[in-house]
């Protein structure tokens, strides 16, 4: 069986507050912690062929990984923090990539992975209506983590499009850690394998396990 192409895409809150307790190095330790694991969900499933790439977003958006890279040959390099929490722009570099072309017609659903501890400062509605008007905008799976209480968890609501799942929520470097965790591998799985109702929408899996040990509070 021909391989078929998971685009995963990271969307990293970059904004200043990300600085404050070390909440973005905390972010980098767990992403990069998750790449083995990451790697290992995508053996797992030779049918699909997982492409990472990253996106971070402050005072405007960029690509902080901009091409489709193996998973077996990604590496993580650190995003740092720079100003605003410009989401919006963010979804709108999202939404480039999310058309076909570039995105090739036999792709399965891409995972679109979002990360914030705040309040957007930009037109994120804007950037969320442009992901959602392209064919796999509409289609991907969409995973959130609120990093701390000040994260905007009706938005990310709201961006997860399913009145039925909330967003992750990440109170410390644990919790984060064991978000990241799985939005790099349960969800990966679940997109990489084909649906026999490949052409509906998909549904991102349930929450994340969080256990008792995980509840001290630090952000």
């Amino acid at each position: 069986m021909a391989n078929r192409p998971v685009h995963f895409i990271w969307m990293l809150d970059c904004s200043g507050s990300m600085g404050v307790n070390g909440k973005i190095g905390e972010l980098n330790f767990a992403i990069r912690e998750a790449i083995p694991e990451m790697q290992q969900a995508a053996e797992s499933n030779p049918a699909a062929s997982l492409l990472v790439r990253a996106i971070s977003f402050a005072s405007g958006a960029s690509w902080h990984v901009s091409e489709p890279t193996p998973v077996d040959r990604f590496a993580w390099e650190d995003v740092h923090t720079y100003g605003g929490t410009d989401m919006g722009a963010a979804f709108k570099l999202a939404a480039g990539a999310l058309q076909t072309p570039p995105m090739p017609q036999r792709a399965l659903p891409p995972v679109l992975a979002l990360a914030s501890d705040g309040q957007p400062t930009d037109d994120w509605r804007a950037g969320l209506r442009e992901i959602d008007a392209t064919p796999w905008g509409k289609r991907a799976v969409r995973v959130a983590v609120a990093i701390g209480d000040d994260a905007d968890k009706s938005m990310l609501k709201e961006f997860l499009a399913n009145p039925e799942l909330e967003p992750l929520q990440a109170k410390n470097p644990r919790q984060l850690a064991a978000a990241i965790r799985w939005m790099s591998t349960a969800v990966v799985k679940d997109a990489s394998t084909p649906k026999v109702e490949d052409a509906r929408p998909a549904s991102p899996l349930g929450p994340a396990p969080l256990t008792k040990d995980d509840e001290d509070d630090i952000w």
